[in-house]
């Protein structure tokens, strides 16, 4: 019996061993793996269908609205500062510049109308017409004939873009063919986003920083495609075209519309320069008729209630002619 007793004591102590190094871990570690094998192929469908989602039409059709929310709230951006309108009209003028010039023509302004021995209130309306509405005045009217060159050449510039794609160039290469061949200002444009990608900025940083200078729904809708193309991939080159296609047909109905209100256009220049006309032309006839409105208090305030009246008139006329499209 003790031989037995001894053999079957040790087969059990042999097993508790064999157990205790071999199998006897917590068995938590292979149910986990096993449900890591068992849910593998579950999350890649679900990637996949997630990634199949995201190309539907209606997923693009909201990467599409989201892009045009955001380049709505920086065009509003761009719009309001004063930096950024200078930046737009292509001037090197810093802010505080700017104020010290519509200063120094505002004082020259109201201090000229009181040599010639003129009213007070003449003086404070020409120092506040040239101190600060003529300046922003310039600084607009440069920014929107720059604006308006830069969008006339720029389907030529999405075309460049498009035949280079076609013929095997990178686009970086594209943008350095459009700052050395285009004209101004499309071509120092360009140049400012091939150096800000040469210093480290990703594509979509540099085209925003780029719609900072240049805020045109053209380089607006040239964005869009672009980072949509690089969220969604696809044939950049066919984007592009079709891109090239509607900047062009845009630019066409923009030049019907013109030539459909040209009329319009035109009676409102008449109406609003035959008063002033008027007046400089009975002035260098009969100097004495028009003398009342200017040494006169009552012909001073008849002069300010037709001056107020005149700009109210002229502003109503210009928002009546000013298409938008």
């Amino acid at each position: 019996m003790l031989p037995i007793l001894a053999a079957v004591l040790a087969f059990i102590t042999i097993g508790g061993l064999g157990w205790a190094f071999v199998g006897g871990g917590d068995s938590t570690d292979a149910a986990v793996k096993r449900a890591q094998t068992f849910g593998g192929p579950k999350q890649n469908n679900a990637a996949a269908k997630k990634a199949a989602a995201a190309n539907t039409p209606e997923a693009r059709r909201k990467q599409i609205m989201q892009q045009l929310q955001e380049s709505e709230r920086a065009e509003r951006k761009a719009r309001i500062s004063l930096a950024a309108k200078l930046k737009q009209a292509g001037l090197a003028t810093k802010v505080s510049t700017f104020w010290i010039i519509s200063g120094v023509l505002g004082v020259v302004a109201f201090l000229a109308p009181l040599l010639f021995g003129l009213n007070i209130l003449i003086g404070v309306g020409a120092g506040v017409v040239f101190g600060l509405g003529f300046p922003r005045w310039v600084v607009g009217f440069l920014g929107k004939r720059r604006m308006k060159k830069f969008s006339g050449h720029f389907a030529d510039a999405v075309d460049v873009i498009v035949r280079g794609i076609k013929s095997g160039l990178p686009v970086h290469d594209c943008f350095k063919i459009i700052a050395r061949e285009s004209p101004a200002p499309l071509g120092p444009e360009f140049q400012k986003l091939v150096e800000g990608l040469g210093v480290g900025l990703t594509l979509a940083q540099a085209l925003d920083k780029m719609y900072e200078r240049m805020p045109t729904p053209e380089l607006k809708f040239f964005s869009i495609v672009i980072a949509i193309q690089q969220k969604t991939g696809g044939n950049l080159a066919e984007a592009l075209n079709n891109l090239s296609v509607v900047l062009r047909a845009r630019k066409m109905m923009g030049e019907k519309i013109k030539a459909l209100s040209s009329e319009a256009t035109a009676s409102a220049g008449i109406i609003g320069s035959l008063p002033p006309a008027v007046m400089i032309l009975v002035s260098l006839t009969t100097p004495a008729y028009m003398a009342r409105l200017f040494t006169d208090p009552r012909g001073q305030f008849m002069l300010l209630i037709a001056v107020t009246m005149m700009a109210f008139g002229v502003f109503v006329m210009k928002k009546m002619i000013a298409f938008k499209f």
